[in-house]
């Protein structure tokens, strides 16, 4: 930077340099996470000044009560600012192809005005990130991840021409509406024909005179939706759908009740169920879809896709652990537990990567990583459970069983049309 960008300031006697700044701009190091559209919302009914950071933005963490904020998850609606999800604008006559070489499914099945769940790899066959596809025209595609994958995306673009890829973060604004009475909300704000929107399914309707684009997605393993708009539109729409849900409890929930819900419905979180091989040191850290219960998002019909090779291998020879559900007895999580073959504790089987007590299942739930052979569904292994009961630390070696996920899947997530609660 030039001595020209500095404006000297002055405290006691002392000049400080400063960079020069973009009237009304914050400096990134007074303020270095973004806020999204939903900021002043949220930050207006949180009662606990609870944010975490969530890929360059701040977020809620909680707002009032976890225990409020998950049952309202599952009697009522609920809304989460989905703002920070990365989304990328995947568009031109390559892009089909383009997809189809990156992604383990076969994108090619995927219709106009669908959503798919997926996964990429890289040459290994290990996991860089899962996400889901929109669909939104014959050529045009929408990528949602959790973390920035820009620089992987670019790299395997090498050889298709009239393909753009852009980062669309900032010009969308998201929301997701969950739980039971959320289709009753929707059709009390004014969506009509929400109701026919079968689940993956994408529809644009109009919300207060603005355009709203609505899929029937979620991270709950519940009826619910997932809502995007224009920026500008994000706090009316707030408004609007906070009013048309009052009658019925709707309430604004964080990331720890969702995290909740999200193990009741068998779901991976991204850094907690496993790591991307993009960002792994030690070796034997990767994960490939096979060993995180995935498989079924590998179509090896398809000629080329990248981790192909590897993955055809690993099917062959059997995965060397897998990601399972666990029911373990007693109420206390087993968070990050080591798992035994046996009550001594002489042989370790693997480990707990997410734990709960889960309210609606009156279950003690975890996933984890288990070493074949394992993993077979009914097996038990034990758990290596530590508490801290006021500031003493206890241990408790409990024995679990290795179930089928997800742990809870209510019918009314997938009726069409939804119940009218």
């Amino acid at each position: 930077m030039r001595n020209s960008d500095f404006v000297p300031m002055t405290v006691g006697a002392d000049p400080i340099p400063r960079p020069t700044l973009v009237p009304g701009a914050t400096p990134h190091y007074v303020q270095p996470l973004l806020k999204t559209p939903f900021h002043n919302r949220a930050r207006a009914l949180s009662q606990r000044d609870s944010f975490i950071p969530w890929a360059g933005y701040t977020t809620v963490d909680v707002f009032t009560n976890v225990e409020q904020e998950y049952f309202a998850i599952r009697n009522a609606t609920t809304l989460y600012d989905l703002t920070p999800m990365v989304k990328y604008r995947i568009a031109g006559p390559s892009a089909l192809s383009y997809l189809n070489r990156l992604i383990t499914r076969d994108i090619s099945k995927l219709k106009v005005g669908r959503v798919a769940y997926s996964a990429w790899c890289n040459d290994a066959g290990h996991l860089i990130d899962d996400g889901t596809v929109f669909r939104l025209g014959e050529s045009e595609y929408r990528l949602c991840t959790a973390e920035r994958q820009l620089d992987w995306l670019l790299s395997s673009a090498i050889g298709f021409d009239q393909l753009v890829i852009e980062e669309v973060t900032e010009q969308i604004a998201a929301l997701a509406m969950q739980g039971p009475t959320s289709y009753a909300v929707l059709a009390a704000a004014g969506l009509v024909g929400v109701e026919r929107l079968k689940p993956f399914e994408i529809g644009t309707f109009d919300l207060d005179g603005a355009s709203l684009m609505v899929s029937r997605t979620g991270f709950t393993g519940d009826l619910g939706y997932e809502l995007w708009m224009d920026p500008s539109h994000a706090e009316r729409a707030w408004d609007v759908l906070m009013a048309a849900g009052y009658t019925r409890g709707i309430r604004a929930i964080g990331s720890s009740a969702l995290n909740i819900a999200r193990i009741e419905a068998g779901f991976l979180q991204p850094n907690v169920d496993f790591v991307s091989s993009a960002h792994t040191v030690l070796i034997g850290r990767d994960r490939s879809p096979l060993e995180l219960g995935l498989e079924w998002l590998v179509d090896f019909d398809k000629p080329y896709f990248t981790g192909r090779r590897a993955l055809v291998e690993e099917r062959r020879c059997g995965p060397a652990r897998r990601l399972v559900g666990l029911d373990i007895e007693g109420n206390k999580p087993a968070h990050n537990a080591l798992l035994y073959s046996d009550r001594g504790g002489r042989k370790e089987v693997g480990s707990v990567t997410s734990a709960t007590w889960s309210p609606t299942c009156k279950r003690n739930i975890a996933l984890a990583i288990i070493d074949a052979p394992h993993f077979t569904t009914g097996n038990p292994v034990w758990a290596d459970i530590y508490l801290n009961r006021e500031l003493v630390w206890e241990r408790r070696m409990v024995r679990a069983r290795i179930v089928e996920r997800p742990f809870f899947a209510p019918d009314r997530r997938k009726a069409t049309p939804p119940g009218n609660y």
